[in-house]
């Protein structure tokens, strides 16, 4: 026990006047005894590391679906190199650390198969829709079990928002929840670009010229002068952002990678086929709900949410081969 009390009074003493302190959290929406040696925020952080959904990630498609390189990014190497980006933020900033990780390497964790393309097709199938960062919350609040029955991870009330204000409009409550919203970004943004030269999408020459002038030519020189920027824009205790000019230029060059990239016929040429691939597995467990899991809490949701809780949660590669298992005949070779 001394070991964490030690640890939140040195949070007391070091962090800035408005991080979040361990000490200060909400607390979970089930009580439990604290951890004799970690934070709360360590311990949430500890719990997404441990998931079944967490490492599900490596085998989900980031923007190209089932690329034919080793390089590419999946949903994992997205997540960490989010946390990566977001922990340095943190620091320089004196926020904390965990609450950050924590959020970061759980802010993707509802995400589907085949990357945003999965996410569109769930979206137009769902009664009352499907966004990522909601079904990350579902997963912690209920689908990934732990030790209460129906709690899910039990995470704090910081981590949580943090998770479902990671993207769009929503606003984090902490400085922590910020930081993440933005490093999605910065990686995001970088690791895409880099993808689509290895894919032959883009070439370095087709980058728009006054965005590199002012976040640089390479990757590491984006990340590192978005940092800064964004460490040098909010030193004063602010909310996290960019400054007006580099910020400018980072929506400009995401603009640039949605008409680019994003919606490039030879990044997406196998989106067009997800529509019926998704929707018949879909509509195939609807007519069958007995091959659908239980949930652990043993309490039933509408049979549309189970599904898609359901497909969301699967890789790429268990998709693929759940559809070959209830659609392709099997050859006969009696």
């Amino acid at each position: 026990m001394f070991a964490r009390i030690q640890q939140e009074e040195e949070e007391l003493r070091r962090l800035a006047p408005g991080a979040m302190k361990a000490r200060q959290s909400q607390g979970r929406r089930f009580s439990e005894e604290e951890c004799a040696f970690r934070t709360c925020f360590q311990r949430d952080r500890d719990r997404i590391i441990h998931s079944k959904a967490f490492r599900r990630l490596k085998h989900k498609t980031q923007v190209f679906i089932a690329p034919g390189g080793d390089h590419y990014r999946t949903r994992l190497t997205h997540t960490l190199e989010v946390a990566q980006i977001a922990r340095t933020i943190a620091r320089l900033l004196r926020l904390n650390e965990d609450l950050t990780e924590a959020i970061a390497l759980g802010h993707d964790l509802g995400h589907t198969p085949f990357g945003h393309a999965g996410e569109e097709v769930l979206n137009q199938l769902v009664p009352g829709g499907f966004r990522h960062q909601d079904q990350s919350l579902r997963v912690v609040d209920l689908l990934e079990p732990y030790h209460l029955p129906g709690a899910g991870l039990n995470l704090t009330w910081e981590v949580r928002d943090g998770i479902g204000n990671h993207t769009g409009s929503g606003q984090p409550a902490t400085h922590e929840g910020e930081v993440v919203h933005l490093a999605d970004r910065i990686a995001y943004i970088n690791h895409d670009i880099d993808d689509a030269i290895r894919a032959g999408i883009l070439h370095r020459g087709d980058l728009p010229a006054d965005c590199l002038e002012v976040l640089g030519h390479s990757h590491s020189q984006r990340i590192s002068r978005m940092i800064q920027d964004t460490v040098k824009t909010s030193s004063n205790g602010g909310k996290v952002r960019l400054s007006p000019e580099v910020g400018a230029m980072v929506e400009k060059l995401r603009s640039f990678l949605f008409q680019h990239v994003y919606t490039n016929p030879r990044a997406k040429a196998e989106e067009t086929k997800l529509q019926d691939f998704l929707g018949r597995l879909y509509h195939f467990y609807l007519k069958h709900p007995e091959e659908l899991p239980p949930l652990p809490s043993g309490e039933e949701d509408p049979l549309e949410r189970r599904a898609a809780d359901y497909l969301a949660g699967m890789t790429d590669h268990y998709a693929i081969a759940d559809f070959q298992r209830r659609f392709v005949p099997r050859v006969w070779m009696g």
